[in-house]
């Protein structure tokens, strides 16, 4: 069952667990469930999603009952007017705070403008050494991207030099492979955890809050957090 964080008549939210897919996609054939097939098997109602959230994000991942919400959603979405809040643990010791402006690259080639901010919430330092470091160090960081590119966060932690723990594709594989042989721990933790919104039927601002899944939360008792 999908722990569902929000529902009305209009709008319903769950708790996307980390490694499951939004909806059935060409380049992951090896998947067999996908969120929205398992919402709408759960209410027993017809649900689009609103936005997106990579496979191995957990989180809150926000859904429309009908077409008009989810069309008057992601316009907000596609003009920046959701609040997002997002938790990270990464690589190295971050700055207490930081603004990335960076653009990326679509796959056309296109450049778009990216905006990401970051506060560090909490440092780690642990007594396992790693290639020519005889400790390794780690960051909890909460993230506000203020652009929605496609793997803004993961792209842009990457280009600061703090990629996000268990990122195969912009991350660090001497940090992933560390994680994996000691931890057991392949989980990307990057985990969505607030959706903030003016409800386009109400009008009433929403704030959605998203619990961290388990594999964040064992990995927050590794760095003594």
């Amino acid at each position: 069952m999908l722990d569902i964080l929000f529902r009305d008549d209009d709008l319903i939210a769950i708790n996307k667990p980390h490694g499951l897919l939004v909806h059935r996609s060409s380049i992951a054939a090896d998947a067999e469930e996908f969120a929205l097939q398992l919402l709408r098997d759960q209410v027993g109602m017809k649900v689009n999603p609103v936005h997106r959230l990579d496979r191995k994000t957990g989180g809150v991942l926000l859904f429309a009952f009908n077409k008009q919400t989810e069309i008057a959603m992601q316009q907000q979405f596609s003009d920046n007017l959701v609040k997002k809040r997002y938790l990270a643990i990464v690589r190295g010791h971050t700055p207490d705070m930081e603004d990335i402006d960076y653009p990326l690259r679509k796959e056309n080639g296109t450049l778009q403008e990216a905006f990401t901010h970051f506060h560090t919430l909490q440092r780690a330092e642990l007594d396992v050494p790693l290639g020519a470091h005889p400790t390794s160090r780690y960051s909890l960081i909460e993230v506000a991207p203020e652009t929605g590119r496609m793997h803004q966060i993961r792209k842009h932690m990457s280009h600061v030099f703090h990629p996000i723990i268990g990122d195969r594709t912009h991350g660090c594989n001497k940090q992933n492979k560390l994680f994996t042989e000691r931890w057991e721990m392949n989980t990307m933790l990057l985990h969505a955890l607030s959706l903030g919104f003016k409800h386009p039927v109400s009008g009433i601002y929403v704030n959605i809050e998203a619990p961290l899944h388990d594999e964040f939360k064992r990995v927050m008792t590794i760095m003594n957090w």
